[in-house]
C-alpha cells in the first residue's frame, strides 16, 4: 500500500451502489483473465445517474468510452457508498478504472469489506461531507499514515477515520497475502 497517493477526485452523491459501480451486464468478464479485467474499468460507473456523477459540477463523465483506465485516482463520496447487492466485483471495477482511494462519509459493509479483503483500493471514512467541499478534477493527496487528505487545488486539509484494524491487510495486498504473511496460512 502506497503512503501518499497524489491524483484527480471523482465526486459522487450518496447512496452509489454495486449496479452503478458495475452493472450486472458486465458480470460475464473474468477477473482472472488480465484482457478480461481491463473490461471493468472501462464499463466501471457507467450506470451512475447524471445527476450524481460529478458533484457538485453536474455531470462529467468518469472516463471516454473508449478507455479503460479513468484520468481520476479518487472517488469522493457521500453516505452508503456501495450499497446493494454483495457484488465483489464493484471494488474490482474500480481498481481496473485505475482508482486507488475512496472517501466516503461510509460505505456498504459488504462493499467495504469486498475493497479491504481483496486489496483492490482504500476505503477511507471521512469525518466531515467532502462530497460538497471536493469538485471532480480538484488535484488530491492522501497522506494514508496520517489519515489526512490534501486538497491541492483549493488548499484545505480534511482529516480522514484511521484505517484501523484493516490497515494491515491492505498493507499486505488483501486478506490472503495477509494471511500468508502472518503465519495464518502455509502456502
Amino acid at each position: 500500500m502506497q503512503t501518499t497517493i497524489i491524483g484527480k477526485a471523482y465526486v459522487l452523491g450518496d447512496n452509489i451502489d454495486t449496479d452503478q459501480i458495475i452493472p450486472a451486464q458486465y458480470l460475464t468478464f473474468n477477473p482472472a483473465i488480465p484482457e478480461e479485467y481491463k473490461q471493468f474499468g472501462k464499463y466501471a460507473l457507467s450506470s451512475v445517474p447524471p445527476s450524481q456523477a460529478g458533484l457538485p459540477k453536474g455531470h462529467v463523465p468518469f472516463h471516454t468510452d473508449d478507455e479503460f483506465v479513468s484520468p481520476y485516482k479518487f472517488i469522493v463520496a457521500g453516505k452508503n457508498f456501495g450499497c446493494g447487492s454483495s457484488r465483489e466485483h464493484a471494488p474490482i471495477a474500480l481498481d481496473a478504472a485505475g482508482i486507488e482511494a475512496v472517501i466516503a462519509e461510509f460505505y456498504a459493509r459488504i462493499f467495504y469489506r469486498n475493497a479491504v479483503n481483496g486489496g483492490y483500493l482504500i476505503p477511507f471514512e471521512s469525518v466531515e461531507r467532502l462530497c460538497e467541499r471536493v469538485c471532480t478534477g480538484d488535484e488530491l493527496r492522501l497522506d494514508v499514515a496520517q489519515h489526512m487528505l490534501h486538497n491541492l487545488t483549493t488548499g484545505e486539509r480534511y482529516e480522514l477515520k484511521p484505517l484501523g484494524e484493516v490497515a494491515p491487510i491492505l498493507e499486505a495486498g488483501g486478506i490472503f497475502p495477509f494471511a500468508r504473511k502472518s503465519g495464518m496460512l502455509k502456502i
